[in-house]
């Protein structure tokens, strides 16, 4: 498990690429037959990537002693999207199968959590987040279709794309997180921009469906002093709430966000004008 230290806005713009690239990117997410996991101070939001192939992968009673709990689940709820193969997630004696752009939330105080794939030539990739949680809600599965799709942008600003909101107010009640996914057209090239920070809540994007030489420029920092952070096919950026969140790739993408904090209003954000970046 990688540990990332909250980072104060005036330390982030003394930081070089290097160290942008330290504090808040996450290169490696995905491993065969490894579950990796980033823990942030920022909200205390844990994620990663689970990719079984030859056998399930499980959330062993060990990783519990490094939260201070006896499991991993015990005060913590946990949410997944399907970016691979067809997998199915044992929560506590009862399956799930989660396809390909399928999701399942997880409640707090499951014990036994285990991960293995259909067919280990076309392995599932579950991605994760997980967050603190006060109550139990129930465990539940989550297809494309049922994920609150919102279509918006252009093509001629370079951002049509379609948001599916999969772990939202309206489509499951969860303790504080909230995650989704966004699927850029073939054409467009960028993401929330104009952008917005959000006070109240950080956010986690993960980067997917690139090709090998492809990138995505991720914009960072305050909107009065921006930075970027170049970020390949299936790598990770930790956004803190003082931080915008867009970019602009070399070609189409897809990202998975997730946020925790104080809200769960989507539509809670702070916009910044495009004439207003510096």
């Amino acid at each position: 498990m990688q540990t990332r230290q909250s980072i104060h806005s005036d330390h982030a713009k003394q930081l070089d690429t290097e160290g942008l690239r330290r504090e808040f990117l996450i290169e490696e997410v995905f491993s065969p037959n490894k579950l990796t996991m980033t823990y942030s101070h920022i909200d205390r939001i844990v994620f990663g990537g689970i990719m079984p192939v030859d056998s399930p992968l499980t959330f062993s009673n060990e990783l519990g002693k490094s939260f201070g709990v006896t499991y991993f689940l015990e005060r913590r709820e946990l949410g997944l999207i399907n970016i691979g193969g067809a997998g199915v997630i044992t929560v506590d004696g009862t399956n799930y199968e989660v396809g390909k752009a399928e999701a399942l939330y997880v409640g707090k105080g499951a014990r036994d959590v285990s991960f293995k794939s259909v067919d280990s030539a076309h392995p599932a990739k579950f991605y994760y987040n997980s967050a603190p949680a006060h109550t139990t809600y129930p465990t539940r599965k989550i297809t494309q279709d049922q994920a609150s799709p919102e279509t918006l942008g252009d093509a001629s600003t370079s951002n049509r794309r379609t948001i599916y909101k999969y772990l939202v107010p309206n489509v499951l009640p969860t303790c504080q997180l909230v995650m989704g996914m966004t699927q850029l057209e073939e054409g467009s090239l960028w993401n929330t921009m104009p952008c917005h920070t959000h006070e109240r809540r950080m956010e986690v994007y993960f980067y997917f469906n690139m090709k090998e030489d492809a990138a995505v420029f991720h914009m960072m920092g305050k909107p009065d002093e921006t930075r970027h952070l170049l970020v390949h096919n299936e790598q990770a950026i930790i956004s803190p709430s003082w931080s915008i969140h867009a970019g602009v790739g070399t070609q189409a993408y897809t990202f998975i966000w997730g946020m925790v904090g104080e809200n769960q209003v989507f539509s809670d954000m702070d916009h910044v004008a495009v004439r207003d970046l510096r």
